[in-house]
């Protein structure tokens, strides 16, 4: 059996929802303590090449630095001209709609994502962010499983479980998804 068949998501317990400015997307946040340092975090959260292995996107080239990047995210080919707003080395990174915080803790990182998303589908946008941290953890400890990503992620039950858990806990409706076969999108 494979590491990524072993893994199961813990309980939707990362996320909050908060009301953004834009009436149809809403801010989500996600917090996790990594048992790593900032610096350690701050790599994996810059290089490409460890991007590619836990992030629901690749990008061309290092987002260390404010200048423009090529974004792709998983499951759409198109590349979207994404310009890197703030990088802080090992505190602050804020690209397109995401931004990062990185606070040192006793035991390593906590970090913080703030994301808008439409308000239509927070509650999956949570639960695969949940599964980008837990990818994430275990890259950085040295047990990576892969990224789990896109459509991929919509498959597999941990994701289902985690999209029902946090849509309860922000009081929507989860959306079917993967739709059935006889549906059209």
């Amino acid at each position: 059996m494979s590491e990524i068949q072993h893994y199961t998501p813990g309980p939707a317990n990362l996320a909050q929802v908060r009301k953004s400015k834009d009436e149809n997307k809403r801010t989500l946040v996600l917090v996790r303590e990594l048992r790593h340092p900032p610096e350690k975090v701050w790599e994996a959260l810059t290089d490409p090449a460890h991007l590619r292995e836990w992030a629901p996107f690749v990008v061309d080239r290092n987002l260390a630095t404010t200048e423009s990047v090529k974004l792709t995210w998983v499951g759409n080919p198109v590349p979207i001209d994404t310009k890197v707003k703030r990088a802080e080395p090992p505190h602050v990174l804020e690209y397109g709609d995401i931004r990062w915080e990185l606070e040192p803790t006793a035991g390593g990182t906590r970090l913080t994502l703030w994301t808008d998303i439409d308000r239509r589908f927070v509650s999956m946008g949570a639960a695969g962010w949940h599964i980008a941290y837990d990818v994430l953890d275990r890259l950085l400890s040295g047990n990576p499983i892969g990224r789990i990503a896109g459509a991929e992620a919509m498959k597999f039950e941990g994701w289902k479980r985690l999209n029902e858990e946090y849509a309860q806990q922000f009081g929507v409706k989860a959306p079917k998804w993967p739709p059935k076969a006889d549906q059209k999108l």
